[in-house]
């Protein structure tokens, strides 16, 4: 049984890890908090698979967890993140590089995203993802109304940053 959840989960997890390296680009700064960020989401989605009941898309369920283990991670004022040691079925995930053509040019955007708080980020992360409003309500816990005027805000609040 446990093998058999431990392969569902690489299997799902590989498919879909590029949530997690963006939700990583979103919240660090440098390579070696985007892996550390990287490996906690890891940790906390394997700690919580058993948890998921498919009652959502399991990307959506990722995000959920990814967003939610990177804002707490980066709301402590330490700014470090603790992880966990991993090595006994780390090396069963199969690692791709992240692509970051795309983030080049994509850089005063994402320095502008920088400086919004953790939620408006979240918002507008999911925003670029192409995720309709009721899937970003679900992620984030909040009513689907609430998830536009967040996100129109948060549009202003961007637009502000780029364009002062």
């Amino acid at each position: 049984m446990q093998k058999d959840l431990e392969k569902n989960f690489l299997e799902v997890f590989e498919k879909n890890q590029n949530i997690a390296h963006k939700i990583c680009r979103v919240y660090t700064t440098n390579q070696s908090a985007h892996n550390d960020l990287f490996q906690e989401i890891t940790i906390q989605l394997w700690k919580n698979y058993p948890k998921f009941r498919g009652d959502s898309k399991f990307s959506t369920w990722m995000y959920r967890v990814a967003l939610n283990t990177a804002i707490s991670l980066y709301r402590k004022s330490t700014r470090t993140v603790k992880t966990q040691d991993i090595t006994d079925f780390a090396y069963k995930i199969k690692a791709t590089d992240y692509d970051d053509t795309e983030e080049i040019q994509l850089r005063s955007l994402y320095k502008a995203i920088h400086q919004l708080n953790d939620i408006d980020k979240a918002l507008i992360f999911l925003y670029l993802e192409d995720k309709p409003y009721k899937e970003i309500s679900e992620t984030l816990g909040i009513s689907s109304v609430n998830a536009r005027v967040k996100m129109n805000r948060a549009k202003e609040k961007l637009k502000n940053i780029l364009n002062p």
